[in-house]
């Protein structure tokens, strides 16, 4: 069977009809920006520095090792995706909020018992990335939607924001997989632009990498390149090993790993994720059978970009920190 990915020479634009786009996790964008791909140089260039925006090598180790405490993670994580759903934020957003995320815990600790700095690092964490990413960007004080447990004021996330940025060395423009991922669907789809779907499906899984803690053992260019190659769909072989032969920057050995990894955790879990969503489902569909499947179903991902629109005056008023009873 010949390679299965849908490439198109148009632009990567979604149309009206398919402007809105959701995630599994329930973030929702508008596909409205076009993609530029990028050049060799510029790919050479980000996988040279993309190490510079990594957590410490012992992180994942730590973490599998119960060292650093994995709930920490996941708490701010499911808050931050809360908050990245309850505002729009694009995928870009996200992803540099949960690696300003891992790289603070892989070298700050934060105190224990003290719940409320879980929540805190989650509403700073999210607050820089909109502030990098994000043309519209709320104050950081009303970030906090729905009914956290913990509210705090503006001054106290300011301050919380500062030491995020002094601790990681203000190195916030992070290199993440959705910085590469244009260009390898590009080399998959033989120079030509890949299609919204494809690229939609590709940010999704992106998204879905994060989830867990599992591909903290991967660069953000060698993930990009397993999700370009799995989102190809029934592509052979010999067409992998080409795909992978034109990804002149990155290691095919751990590409590979990755690819595998990606197989392990969503293509045999597919049918355990298909169940739970007819279940959660009142429709009558058809249950996908494959994450791409799955993926379809949840239509598409968009990608945002955009200039800081920032207040340099916001974030710098009111009380302290009150717990909500």
């Amino acid at each position: 069977m010949e390679e299965n990915l849908d490439c198109s020479d148009s632009n990567i634009l979604c149309s009206d009809t398919t402007s809105s786009c959701l995630d599994e996790f329930g973030v929702s964008t508008a596909c409205d920006h076009h993609l530029k791909i990028q050049g060799d140089d510029r790919i050479k260039d980000m996988v040279e520095k993309e190490v510079q925006h990594l957590p410490e090598d012992d992180y994942l180790k730590r973490l599998r090792s119960g060292d650093l405490n994995l709930s920490v993670r996941r708490e701010a994580l499911d808050w931050i995706l809360k908050a990245s759903a309850y505002y729009h934020f694009g995928p870009v957003s996200f992803c540099l909020s949960i690696n300003y995320l891992d790289r603070f815990l892989s070298v700050y600790d934060l105190p224990r018992g003290k719940t409320w700095t879980i929540q805190l690092l989650a509403v700073a964490c999210l607050s820089i990335a909109a502030k990098m990413e994000e043309t519209k960007v709320p104050q950081a004080s009303d970030l906090q939607m729905g009914e956290p447990k913990f509210v705090f004021e503006a001054k106290t996330i300011y301050r919380m924001e500062v030491l995020v940025l002094s601790t990681l060395k203000w190195r916030m423009q992070a290199i993440t997989p959705c910085s590469f991922i244009d260009y390898f669907l590009c080399r998959i789809c033989n120079d030509q632009y890949p299609s919204s779907s494809s690229m939609c499906r590709s940010l999704q899984m992106i998204l879905n990498t994060v989830k867990g803690i599992d591909f903290l053992e991967f660069r953000p260019s060698e993930i990009a390149a397993a999700v370009a190659i799995s989102v190809s769909g029934d592509m052979q072989t010999v067409a992998i090993d080409k795909a992978i032969s034109s990804f002149t920057y990155v290691e095919k050995g751990r590409v590979l790993k990755c690819v595998e990894l990606m197989k392990k955790l969503f293509i045999n879990g597919a049918a355990t994720a298909a169940v739970t969503t007819q279940q959660r489902s009142s429709a009558s569909s058809t249950v996908p059978q494959s994450p791409i499947g799955v993926l379809d179903a949840a239509s598409c991902m968009s990608y945002k970009s955009g200039e800081i629109t920032v207040d340099p005056n916001a974030n710098l008023s009111k009380e302290e920190t009150r717990q909500r009873q």
